[in-house]
C-alpha cells in the first residue's frame, strides 16, 4: 500500500476484479499513480459467483466505503464484438445468441469501445449482476477483454506494422489482433499445456495471413513457462516481445487504469 488515506476514499477509483480462479481489487487515485492499494481475495470453488461476492463484500471494510468511481471487472469467455454499424441497443441479446447458447441466467451488457470502433457484447450471471448493482449503484461494469482491447488498439497504431497480441490468465489466453491499428480478430482460447498455446497462435497468425519476418506477435499477462514458449516461438517468428506488467497487478486492471 503506499500513500492512501480511507478517510478520503471519495477522492480515489475502486477497481474490482472478478474471476472463477479469484477475485481482487484495487484502489488508486486517478491523478496521482503512486497513490495505490491492490488485495488479491481466494474464491470458494464450491460457492456460486453470487455467494462468493456476498462474502467478499461483507468481510471486506474498505469496500464499504464511498468512492469517486467504481468499476468492475467481469473476466468472462462469452464475449461478442459488433461493428458499430451494425449494433442496435434493441437488439443487443439476439445479436449475442446468435455466437452463444441462451442462458436463462445470465444478463447481457455492453461496452461500447470507441477507439476500437465496437460494441463488445458479454455475459454476466443475473444474480451477480444484481448484487453489485445494489452495492455500487453508480459502477461501470466491463469485460476484462473491453480495456486489453482499447490499450491495445491504441498501441497498434504507433507504427504501421501488422499486430497480433496474446493475453495470458489461468488456462486461458485471449488474442487480439491488428493490421495497421484495424482490428481484425477477438477470440478466448483454453490452453492448458505450452503446446496449447503454441498451436492456436501459430495457427491464428496463419489463418490471418501475418508474415512470419516482419509482423509483430505481443505477449502479456501470467505466462507459465514463459522461457519455453519463447524459445519454441522464436523458432518460427522474428518479432516476439514480452510486455511489461506492474507486479501482482493484473493486467486488464493496468490497461483500465491507461484508458481512462
Amino acid at each position: 500500500m503506499t500513500n492512501i488515506d480511507f478517510t478520503k476514499s471519495e477522492q480515489y477509483t475502486l477497481s474490482i476484479r472478478l474471476s472463477a480462479d479469484g477475485f481482487s481489487f484495487s484502489i488508486h487515485h486517478p491523478l496521482n499513480k503512486g497513490d495505490f492499494h491492490f488485495v488479491q481475495y481466494p474464491v470458494n470453488a464450491s460457492y456460486s459467483m453470487t455467494a462468493n461476492i456476498k462474502k467478499m463484500l461483507q468481510s471486506t471494510e474498505i469496500l464499504k466505503l464511498t468512492y469517486q468511481q467504481t468499476n468492475i471487472l467481469i473476466d468472462t469467455p462469452r464475449f461478442t464484438p459488433v461493428p458499430f454499424d451494425l449494433f442496435e441497443d434493441e437488439h443487443i441479446e439476439e445479436l449475442f445468441y446468435h455466437n452463444f447458447p441462451k442462458n436463462a441466467n445470465e444478463t447481457i451488457l455492453c461496452n461500447i469501445l470507441g477507439k476500437s470502433n465496437i460494441a463488445l457484447l458479454f455475459g454476466m450471471d443475473k444474480h451477480a449482476h444484481q448484487l453489485l448493482g445494489e452495492s455500487f449503484p453508480h459502477a461501470r461494469i466491463f469485460a476484462c477483454i473491453s480495456p486489453l482491447t482499447e490499450h491495445f488498439t491504441q498501441k497498434s497504431r504507433e507504427d504501421n506494422h501488422r499486430k497480433l497480441y496474446a493475453h495470458f490468465k489461468q488456462n486461458q489466453m485471449d488474442i487480439i489482433a491488428f493490421d495497421k491499428g484495424k482490428l481484425l480478430l477477438i477470440n478466448t482460447f483454453h490452453c492448458k499445456h505450452t503446446s496449447d498455446t503454441i498451436y492456436y497462435l501459430l495457427h491464428v497468425w496463419q489463418q490471418l495471413g501475418f508474415n512470419q519476418e516482419n509482423d509483430q506477435l505481443w505477449l502479456a499477462g501470467k505466462i507459465e513457462a514463459k522461457e519455453d514458449l519463447l524459445t519454441e516461438l522464436n523458432k518460427f517468428l522474428r518479432k516476439v516481445t514480452l510486455i511489461p506488467m506492474q507486479e501482482p497487478l493484473p493486467f486488464d486492471i493496468q490497461t483500465l487504469m491507461t484508458c481512462e
